[in-house]
């Protein structure tokens, strides 16, 4: 089973009510740790002896949350206290359609399942029917209302004999090479940059002008540019996987990336703004649904060391050139290599 959240849009004609409940389930959990503080012990509650408008199966899970939260404190030293709107459904509570979200509020003073215009994906709807569904999270980002459902979804084992190795970069953002010798690239590197830069000769002319809310809102403009990006990239990387019967990924160990990989200045911004670690993580929940094997492995040289002599080279610009006669793209010359790696601490190591 895969652990993974489906995060569906909301279209809400009255926001202020969904506000207002989210901000009375707060109100609730942090009420609930205070007194649990004071007493030095949990007390003992239930819906009737709470004052609050939330419908009894969320007060429920309120209580859940802030006993959770307080055994929390024991360990953090102090009491966590929640600022942000939030609302949670358990899955007994809330219904997904085609077209819509229902779950239950209060209404005229009395709680009713009520349904809300949402628009979930195919592959959101087919997540949902096949999988294990958990807690329902209503939150508030931006002005927009988001319901993030948390599941747990089927793997299936892949039988496939082949070995993908996959070379991360900038100017080309994904580079896999097969065993049986296909290399596919991924992305492209010059149009991302191109992005990149407006976004920030934007925000550099809106600090001139002073527009921090314009600055924030171009910065979450562009994350989600960026996340959608990765998850285009991962998608494509794991449909090849598929059609090329791989059953193992290997992936370069990412932990010391910005220290370690050589760039230019121009591209030191990137470098260290880029989300290698989230592209990783998309290509391995992907690739754990499809039941390929995803490990890491030590990425030292990868792009230096020739993979038919051994002997190591630096490569120029793109171009790698050995003295034996071997040439091709350096990004593949880092692909095969890492395929032919064997996995960190050499046992398997999930990524």
């Amino acid at each position: 089973m895969q652990s993974l959240t489906v995060t569906i849009r909301i279209f809400s004609d009255q926001p202020g009510v969904l506000r207002g409940l989210g901000n009375e389930y707060v109100r609730v959990v942090n009420q609930l740790t205070e007194q649990a503080e004071q007493h030095g012990a949990f007390p003992k509650v239930t819906t009737k002896t709470i004052a609050s408008i939330l419908p009894s199966a969320v007060c429920n899970q309120a209580i859940r949350d802030a006993k959770s939260i307080f055994r929390k404190r024991k360990k953090l030293g102090v009491r966590p206290v929640l600022k942000k709107p939030v609302y949670f459904v358990n899955n007994q509570n809330y219904m997904v359609s085609e077209h819509s979200i229902a779950f239950p509020i209060i209404v005229d003073g009395k709680a009713k399942r009520t349904r809300f215009r949402a628009i979930p994906t195919t592959r959101d709807l087919e997540l949902l029917s096949k999988s294990k569904l958990g807690l329902m999270r209503i939150v508030e980002k931006s002005g927009k209302w988001y319901a993030q459902i948390s599941l747990e979804a089927p793997t299936r084992e892949a039988n496939g004999e082949s070995i993908m190795g996959i070379d991360l970069g900038l100017k080309v953002p994904a580079v896999a090479v097969l065993s049986s010798g296909n290399t596919h690239f991924y992305g492209n590197g010059r149009r991302n940059k191109y992005i990149r830069r407006k976004y920030q000769q934007r925000r550099r002319t809106l600090g001139r002008l002073k527009k921090l809310s314009a600055i924030r809102k171009l910065g979450n403009k562009e994350q989600r540019w960026m996340k959608d990006q990765n998850h285009k990239i991962s998608r494509q990387i794991i449909n090849t996987a598929i059609q090329e019967d791989v059953s193992i990924i290997k992936l370069e160990r990412l932990e010391n990336i910005r220290k370690t990989a050589r760039t230019s200045r121009k591209n030191a911004k990137n470098l260290h703004s880029w989300t290698f670690y989230q592209l990783l993580q998309f290509i391995s929940y992907k690739a754990n649904l499809v039941g390929i094997q995803v490990v890491k492995v030590n990425p030292a040289y990868t792009s230096q060391t020739c993979p038919a002599c051994e002997k190591k080279n630096k490569a120029k610009d793109r171009r790698y050139e050995c003295p034996c006669g071997f040439k091709t793209h350096r990004d593949q010359v880092g692909a095969i290599n890492i395929m032919r790696q064997p996995v960190a601490g050499g046992s398997s190591l999930s990524a």
